[in-house]
């Protein structure tokens, strides 16, 4: 009976120890689950623990430029109103005789600026109102003065016109006046805006003419804005812009012609499709064409080629003053693509040119009509020099990482 007796109290003894391990993993499992999951009784605290994501609200603190007492400002830099930690409000710009000066805000609600420029030797009140994220109002106000009118001034000129369809070896030309002191001053003044995006960059080639390209080809159908803000700049040693110059134009098909010295061919190509091959006779031996990639500059019809205009005497032996139906300029040393009816014999056979591109005058007239400023031409094998960069816009002369060397 004692024997009997001790094994019961063994297993009773088992039974409790069993329970009491599985009531303390049952804790241990509930500690280790989810803040949110059934069971939890504290789920406020996990909330607790999570940090707010919301930003604490702000006063607004807003920045005029030009700054309050501000002397001898820019008339074509523009006014500006800055707003951190809020959105703006109304912004009013007034001259001393109450004449306001038109702007606007920039969509987001982070600032103001003048849309048109103001006068030399004038004064001008700025009075801005902002909201900060604490949903309380803040003012600013700016008095401030521009420079006197300058002494000297310089104009500048584009090589695009408003609304043209231009081609896709365009390079953007500015041409000042007279010599630019402060470069950089100029560059700021100029803007390109294109859509869709297209990297690019300046070059001077020379102190009055700064040059703008894509690092590429333009894309066709690109959206192109050109903006000479220059009014109103300094742009150094005090010489001022006199007035801005501005067009609007689009990217056309691309249009490529190749001509070949050794072929005596032209191929020419409309968006990468071969669309028409010609005849050509290209620069004699003499007066071989100078070899490389040229853009078309400008069109005419109705042209007289003179040898006078390069230097040579119109009636020495090796001059020419000829009239022409159809002519397009390749380059400023006189190279051309055009009409040579004289020359329809030797055309595919031979170069006996002064260094022109001859046509018959049908696919001279074709071609015109089917390209434009900006095209490009490219000469092979003409046995001549190497087309200069600076000769006319033979921009693509240079490759990328020469164009932007210092």
């Amino acid at each position: 009976m004692r024997d009997r007796g001790s094994a019961g109290s063994l297993k009773v003894a088992v039974r409790v120890k069993v329970l009491v391990v599985a009531l303390a993993a049952g804790l241990v499992a509930a500690a280790c689950t989810d803040g949110g999951a059934a069971g939890s009784t504290r789920p406020e605290q996990a909330d607790q623990s999570q940090p707010s994501s919301s930003a604490p609200p702000k006063p607004a603190v807003l920045t005029v430029t030009p700054a309050a007492g501000a002397a001898g400002v820019q008339p074509g830099e523009p006014v500006s109103v800055a707003v951190a930690d809020g959105k703006i409000g109304e912004v009013k710009v007034t001259g001393a005789d109450g004449t306001p000066v038109a702007g606007k805000a920039k969509p987001d609600g982070s600032g103001w600026e003048s849309e048109e420029p103001l006068g030399y030797g004038k004064s001008y009140t700025v009075t801005a109102s902002a909201t900060g994220t604490d949903g309380v109002p803040k003012n600013a106000t700016s008095t401030f003065t521009t420079v006197g009118k300058p002494a000297k001034q310089t104009t500048v000129s584009l090589n695009v016109e408003e609304g043209e369809t231009v081609g896709v070896g365009l390079p953007l030309i500015f041409t000042f006046g007279t010599k630019i002191a402060d470069r950089a001053a100029a560059e700021k003044a100029l803007k390109v805006t294109t859509e869709p995006k297209t990297e690019g960059a300046f070059r001077w080639f020379s102190d009055s003419s700064v040059i703008w390209r894509p690092k590429e080809y333009w894309k066709p159908g690109t959206k192109v804005s050109v903006d000479a803000a220059i009014y109103g700049r300094d742009l150094g040693k005090g010489l001022f812009g006199k007035e801005d110059r501005a067009a609007n134009i689009t990217v056309g098909d691309k249009v490529v012609a190749v001509a070949d010295g050794g072929t005596f061919q032209m191929k020419v190509s409309v968006n990468d499709q071969e669309v028409r091959a010609m005849p050509i006779s290209m620069g004699k031996r003499s007066s071989a064409t100078p070899a490389g990639t040229y853009t078309v500059m400008s069109e005419h019809v109705g042209y007289t080629m003179d040898s006078s205009t390069y230097g040579v005497p119109a009636d020495s032996k090796a001059g020419y003053r000829t009239f022409v139906k159809y002519a397009v300029r390749m380059s400023n040393s006189g190279i051309f693509y055009h009409s040579a009816p004289w020359s329809v014999g030797s055309q595919g056979k031979r170069n006996v040119s002064h260094g022109c591109i001859n046509l018959s005058t049908d696919n001279a007239k074709w071609l015109m009509d089917t390209s434009k400023k900006g095209d490009l031409i490219t000469v092979a094998n003409s046995g001549g020099a190497a087309l200069q960069p600076t000769d006319g816009w033979s921009v693509w002369q240079l490759d990328w990482p020469a164009w932007t060397a210092p």
